[in-house]
């Protein structure tokens, strides 16, 4: 089985089974966006503010989002973020998810760029009980 850490990162790609222990032997921060509550802009960027371990200086808008995932002061050289809930969102959120899905592909094509890693895994949780 291909091993998404060994791989440059390529796009919005499946997360593996267990990609925080996958990550932790590879030396990559893990950062969980959970995308199972978000449904408008605002409830999007704060669900990065959390899960990215923001503080209130977040702009809170596309730009400010792009800014963060490249900043090489504030992030890890390898970094994943793990989108949970990202098929649900993507479903329910066409527009908003291509806006999300334009800036998270920008700043992994920043990061290969300056020499860092910024893998984008969509997951859907197991054990999702959630009824809509």
């Amino acid at each position: 089985m291909m091993q998404v850490f060994n791989e440059a990162p390529q796009g919005i790609q499946t997360a593996p089974h267990e990609p925080r222990i996958l990550a932790a032997g590879n030396q990559v921060s893990v950062r969980e966006i959970n995308l199972g509550d978000v449904y408008d802009k605002s409830s999007l960027m704060l669900a990065f503010l959390n899960g990215l371990g923001l503080g209130d200086t977040f702009g809170q808008n596309w730009d400010a989002l792009y800014d963060v995932l490249t900043d090489p002061e504030q992030r890890p050289a390898r970094l994943a973020l793990l989108l949970c809930y990202h098929a649900q969102f993507r479903r329910r959120h066409p527009r908003l998810n291509a806006d999300l899905e334009r800036v998270l592909l920008d700043a992994q094509t920043e990061a290969a760029r300056t020499a860092r890693s910024l893998w984008l895994l969509s997951e859907e949780p197991d054990s999702d009980t959630r009824h809509w």
